[in-house]
């Protein structure tokens, strides 16, 4: 036990699976502290991956050379690429995964690095020394000492489940809570806070009718989360499990209301803030209370399991209460629950005091990431894991932090709004948080980041080289597209049946490309012989063609704005010299200690003509 490692990861959750595999990848020697082995990146709210913006996500996640999309891959019972009728910026891979597979994917993986450690125990404190984290203990008494510490501890730290009148200790249900560690931060100065996440029953799906629900189908041709070229369970098998459709009724909302008062969000025992865009159904009634349905969601957590997820009806009501209102609904009349709707409340520490890096201002070796930050969502607690992962090596061996823009990736987006504006309820990512969406497409993650992440040493040369090579086969592409003409007599019949205005005389491809009723998989064929290309690359070069305005347009943008990026604000710098700025813009800037001047202008409390303020002196 009296080992000394690189790097500790506290907490086997979504976010420190890939801390530890950044971090191990990046030749750190890691150990990661977790309560149960087979229960790495538990699934313990809705077993999906990805969805609005968070498909994004996993996708950058993925050309980072991270594991979240490949182990997704490994587990998918079903797929989704969400919001195809609207523009490319806005289309958002989604898929059911097998919960138990799942997890046991991510333990091969995390097995099958040789810089990788494991202990099955609870993190009680840390051990300190000149003011920097030295070592670890767990409740058992086992002692690790280490050079930093990431902690990724979920909903675990001062845990606290409701049901109706009845609380309970946990992080989850049937597990414990880990208590100390907030105590310890809180006396160093890190603030910390309550937030609260809640969950659905889980019901039998023997008990249901089937046949009464509309049913909601996987895409004809499924895609994969992971750029690399390995088939998903799903297109490996051929076979999809489906999703179902159900709608609460003005019955179901009835018997909802009989236990409100009962209820302990309303009888004041739960005090953390939960999340705005997945509340709780009483949440729903009193919030909607016009609306007489809510739509549902029955959706499987495993391709061998009678256990089904009820999306959209988390709640902390009684249990006789939720069981009696699901009996409401048509279909689920005999339902039986495995386990009950619960809410969970839970610590977290105030993201502006971290900087970019995800390190700490106030203890210098330490790394926070995942809904301790106040997040909500596997997506989020991931892309913050591989980054601390990194950042904690790179600090290490003394190098500059890694750092995404917010025209470069979502990650960036997510990063960048949690330490400069801070949360007071569990963030979730949205495609509209992006100011520079079009840039920042699912479709191009690999474009925009595995570069970065060759140099940084998690992409490999063949990964690098196959990302190369497609980058260079969609250029070869749209390039053709300009310079090809087709003849209108040879290209008419198709235009004329996709409903597209015939040509009175020859055009270049690109021209066909950019009407929007027209794709290029269609014009294909027309493209000079000799030449080949994937579906994706062919996607790629649609969508650079048929918006080429408008990324030129966001390009431009960025790259003004990005200007502000590169003018840095001196550590320890005394804003109370600095003549000309606000008084709550210089406690604000003296309390979150911002490293740039765009970092700044986005702190709540900083107006343009403190940035101005800043411009003049620091950007002569």
């Amino acid at each position: 036990m009296s080992r000394c490692y690189d790097v500790i990861v506290v907490g086997g959750g979504h976010a420190g699976c890939e801390a530890a595999m950044a971090a191990a990848g990046m030749g750190s020697s890691v150990l990661l502290i977790t309560a149960d082995l087979n229960g790495l990146a538990k699934m313990s709210c809705n077993p999906a991956v990805g969805g609005i913006a968070k498909g994004q996500i996993v996708r950058e996640i993925d050309a980072l050379g991270g594991y979240s999309g490949l182990v997704t891959d490994a587990a998918t019972l079903q797929f989704r690429m969400l919001n195809r009728s609207k523009g490319p910026a806005m289309w958002s891979p989604r898929a059911q995964c097998d919960k138990q597979r799942f997890s046991a994917t991510w333990l091969k993986t995390l097995l099958s690095c040789s810089n990788l450690t494991f202990y099955a125990d609870f993190a009680e404190n840390f051990l300190f020394e000149n003011q920097k984290i030295c070592g670890v203990k767990t409740i058992t008494g086992a002692i690790f000492r280490c050079k930093a510490v990431i902690l990724t501890a979920g909903t675990f730290l001062n845990g606290k489940m409701f049901i109706g009148q009845h609380s309970f200790e946990g992080g989850r249900i049937g597990e414990k809570a880990s208590y100390g560690i907030s105590d310890q931060l809180a006396s160093f100065g890190i603030p910390t806070a309550r937030m609260k996440t809640g969950t659905p029953p889980r019901i039998d799906v023997r008990s249901l009718d089937l046949s009464r629900l509309p049913v909601q189908e996987g895409d004809s041709n499924p895609e994969r989360f992971s750029f690399l070229v390995v088939p998903s369970a799903v297109q490996a098998s051929g076979h999809q499990m489906n999703c179902y459709l159900l709608h609460t009724n003005e019955k179901v909302h009835d018997i909802l209301r009989s236990g409100f008062d009962r209820s302990p969000l309303f009888t004041g025992l739960i005090h953390g803030r939960g999340p705005r865009y997945c509340p709780s159904i009483e949440d729903k009634l009193r919030t909607f209370a016009d609306k007489d349905s809510h739509q549902l969601f029955l959706e499987p957590e495993g391709a061998n399991s009678p256990e089904y997820y009820l999306q959209g009806f988390s709640s902390s009501l009684p249990l006789e209460v939720q069981l009696e209102a699901v009996h409401a609904i048509e279909g689920l009349e005999n339902a039986v629950f495995f386990k009950p709707a619960y809410a969970v409340e839970y610590d977290y520490f105030d993201p502006q005091y971290l900087y970019a890096s995800l390190r700490s201002k106030v203890i210098d070796n330490l790394f926070l990431a995942g809904q301790v930050n106040g997040t909500t969502g596997y997506e989020e607690a991931a892309a913050q894991g591989i980054m601390a992962g990194i950042n904690a090596s790179l600090y290490l061996s003394e190098r500059e932090a890694f750092i995404l823009r917010r025209d470069q990736a979502y990650i960036g987006v997510l990063i960048d709004d949690l330490i400069n504006k801070g949360v007071d309820e569990p963030y979730r990512m949205f495609t509209s948080r992006a100011e520079y969406r079009i840039l920042l497409r699912q479709d191009n993650a690999d474009f925009r980041l595995t570069p970065l992440a060759h140099d940084l040493g998690l992409a490999s040369e063949a990964r690098y080289a196959a990302t190369m090579s497609k980058m260079e086969a969609v250029n070869r592409l749209t390039g053709l597209c300009y310079s090809t003409k087709v003849r209108a007599d040879a290209v008419n019949p198709l235009l004329e049946s996709l409903g597209s205005t015939p040509l009175s005389e020859g055009k270049h491809l690109v021209d066909l490309v950019a009407r929007p009723e027209v794709s290029l998989s269609e014009l294909i064929d027309f493209v000079p012989r000799g030449t080949s290309f994937s579906s994706e690359e062919i996607t790629s070069a649609e969508i650079a063609i048929k918006y080429s305005g408008y990324i030129e347009r966001e390009k431009a943008q960025a790259e003004k704005n990005n200007r502000l990026e590169y003018i840095r604000i001196p550590a320890g710098f005394d804003f109370d010299s600095l003549q000309g700025l606000t008084i709550e813009c210089r406690q604000k800037l003296k309390k979150y200690k911002p490293e740039t001047i765009a970092q700044a202008s986005r702190i709540s409390g900083v107006s343009p003509a403190d940035i101005s303020v800043m411009l003049v002196y620091f950007g002569r």
